[in-house]
């Protein structure tokens, strides 16, 4: 059976608030999650023979990283999307400060070189606090810091998703923010003046999710990229299918194991939480020592626990 990549995560911030759990779960060689749509119950090899590649979505991962080099001396391939937007407090209300994240950020390359670390400058928020050439400005300002430590610059613009239109218009009653939906020309024409910016920086530029930007020197943006990791690991041999996650998503598949509604960074854009009071409580319910992240009502003790459902090569 081919090796898995496994995402951590989509649905949180694993390095920053999990890394305990997630080394736990690396020691022990495999680990559970809960299918968000159908709710079962399923089980994962993390074994380094059985993963392809451990793919790591964070805005901070300082708490991984005394932790990596054992990772990789076990076998594992890493690779690692950096969140950094450098956003006002209104829309980021407790993620790191931008110093913070860029030192980090170039840490991390350090450890695992800079063709493993993607610098997502995303989602592109247009609104009376962020606007469109403060978004040029702040681009240009990172771009600059992280210059040599990634080769690849990801952004894509806000989806509004429910989630995420609630959290905005709460913004907007608390701060006086005045949000807005760019038009295709406008995303066009900021998408391109990033690009010059990050190919200055010896980047390239990737648009997730949007299809209609992409050509002259924007690429299209493939988070979980089968050719990216093959450029990790020259022995990757599997030919993995494409298994997108929403609309012109060029993803490969993947087993995400994360749980929505545990991050508690509380991003004002973010489509993964309800609110950053649910993903604080999430945490306090969190038990390092579980085979879950999070470990919903129904699948605790005293609870109808379903039997997991067993993902190819994970231990029985």
């Amino acid at each position: 059976m081919p090796r898995k990549i496994i995402s951590a995560s989509r649905r949180s911030d694993v390095p920053a608030f999990y890394s305990r759990w997630l080394l736990r779960r690396l020691e022990a060689g495999f680990c559970e999650w809960v299918n968000p749509f159908g709710g079962q119950l399923r089980r994962v090899s993390l074994r380094p023979e059985d993963c392809l590649a451990l793919v790591f979505w964070t805005r901070n991962p300082a708490p991984l990283l005394p932790a990596l080099r054992d990772i990789r001396a076990a076998g594992h391939c890493v690779g690692f999307h950096v969140t950094i937007t450098g956003y006002p407090r209104e829309l980021e209300s407790h993620v790191p400060p931008l110093e913070a994240s860029i030192r980090r950020a170039r840490e991390l390359a350090g450890i695992v070189g800079p063709e493993a670390v993607v610098w997502r400058y995303d989602p592109i928020v247009l609104s009376s606090l962020t606007p469109a050439e403060g978004h040029v400005e702040r681009f240009g300002a990172i771009a600059e810091a992280l210059e040599g430590a990634t080769r690849s610059a990801y952004f894509s613009f806000v989806s509004l998703y429910g989630k995420t239109r609630r959290s905005f218009e709460r913004v907007a009653r608390e701060h006086g923010v005045a949000f807005r939906e760019p038009e295709g020309a406008e995303k066009r024409e900021l998408a391109l003046r990033l690009a010059e910016v990050a190919s200055r920086r010896g980047m390239r530029l990737f648009a997730c999710c949007e299809d209609a930007l992409v050509g002259d020197g924007i690429e299209k943006g493939r988070c979980v990229d089968i050719d990216w990791i093959r450029r990790l690991r020259p022995d990757a041999a599997e030919d993995l299918a494409r298994r997108p996650t929403r609309e012109q998503c060029g993803c490969t598949e993947s087993v995400d194991i994360g749980a929505y509604d545990t991050c508690p960074f509380g991003c004002a854009y973010c489509y993964a939480t309800r609110g950053r009071g649910i993903a604080l409580q999430r945490l306090r319910e969190h038990d390092p020592e579980d085979t879950l992240l999070w470990r919903p009502p129904q699948l605790r003790a005293g609870a109808l626990v379903s039997q997991p459902t067993q993902v190819s090569g994970a231990p029985s």
